[in-house]
């Protein structure tokens, strides 16, 4: 049984629709207003609030304002239930998040329609989706079920690239959301001097080269692909319409993202305080966290000293004397490009 909450400061209102609610095979809970609504999707976390714009002690945009600051109530759908009808008051309502309006009053049949419809989009959006082409297409078939995301395209192209091929370059417009279906990609950065960066790592199951798309800009650093890839190219306008016609879709797209955000946040701290001993420890510990796959057998990688400079963020040199001092510590073992982990730990733990 699913629970709506109303948050209505005229009883008659509110009892009416509580009863149309429960007829209909809902629980529902009650607040007079505001304040007293947000205490209780803060506590009960309801499937969906209905909630009227102009109530004392706390009006409805401050209500869905309070709720959008938690992760645990601002996937739950809102509908603002009222009797002002000026644009302005919708326009309000839809950009702070709300995914509905009522206008009072209003009949039986289109409340719980658009209960009906916002539940059944909020389950949609709920499902979890596996981290390769399938689970991609899958999403696609998913939230094209939802009204303002109908005209999703359902042509994605899978590009090849070579060990080495650049994928895009810094400076060019972005045209393409990137999803990477199999291999290993780098995003870099030029120093002033020529010296190279490696800025993020990516992984089969990643999504790459939001950030100039949702910036409107030009590239920032080049993707390379560390061996051979297989690439999904996303065009431009259906990130678009899934970041900003559809709020739910937006969250999920920004929770997917904030992982590599925090990931480069950490890096930045490591060049600026950390020794070339500790950077390069803790690069060869994310990239097992970022690549491993069988978790019963030590860790390899194949990687050139070039690419592991760049990414540590020092001299091919330093990171190679450093690498055999690990070596000699029976950190890793050494055999052409390929590093070995022996004691995840150790390195993990090293300090700086």
């Amino acid at each position: 049984m699913k629970t709506i909450l109303i948050i209505e400061d005229n009883n008659d209102v509110r009892e009416n629709t509580a009863e149309i609610l429960e007829l209909a095979n809902y629980k529902v809970l009650q607040a007079e207003n505001g304040k007293i609504g947000v205490e209780l999707a803060q506590k009960m976390k309801p499937d969906l609030i209905i909630c009227d714009i102009m109530m004392p002690v706390l009006d409805g945009y401050g209500v869905i304002h309070l709720l959008n600051k938690s992760q645990e109530t601002a996937s739950i759908p809102f509908i603002f239930l009222t009797a002002k009808t000026e644009r302005l008051d919708f326009r309000k309502g839809m950009e702070m998040g709300a995914d509905d309006y009522i206008s009072k009053p209003f009949d039986d049949i289109e409340l719980l329609n658009a209960i009906e419809s916002r539940l059944k989009k909020a389950e949609i959006l709920k499902a979890e989706f596996s981290k390769n082409v399938e689970g991609l297409n899958k999403f696609f078939e998913e939230v094209r079920k939802v009204d303002d995301l109908k005209k999703l395209s359902t042509d994605r192209r899978i590009k090849t690239y070579k060990k080495k091929d650049v994928i895009y370059s810094e400076g060019n417009d972005p045209v393409y959301l990137f999803f990477l279906s199999k291999g290993k990609v780098k995003l870099t950065r030029s120093h002033e001097y020529g010296k190279e960066l490696i800025t993020t790592l990516y992984k089969e199951g990643d999504f790459f080269g939001y950030t100039s798309l949702l910036e409107g800009g030009a590239y920032a650093e080049n993707a390379e692909a560390m061996d051979d890839c297989e690439v999904c190219l996303i065009p431009k306008e259906d990130f678009l319409s899934l970041m900003y016609n559809n709020m739910g879709v937006m969250k999920i797209f920004i929770k997917m993202l904030s992982d590599n955000i925090a990931e480069k946040e950490k890096q930045l701290v490591n060049l600026a305080y950390s020794s070339v001993r500790k950077r390069v420890a803790d690069a060869l510990v994310k990239l097992q966290e970022r690549f491993e796959q069988d978790k019963d057998k030590n860790f390899s990688i194949s990687i050139s000293r070039e690419d592991l400079a760049n990414m540590v963020g020092t001299a091919t040199e330093s990171l190679i004397r450093t690498l055999s001092d690990f070596k000699h510590d029976q950190l890793i073992e050494i055999k052409g490009s390929s590093i070995t982990i022996l004691n995840r730990t150790k390195l993990a733990n090293l300090k700086a």
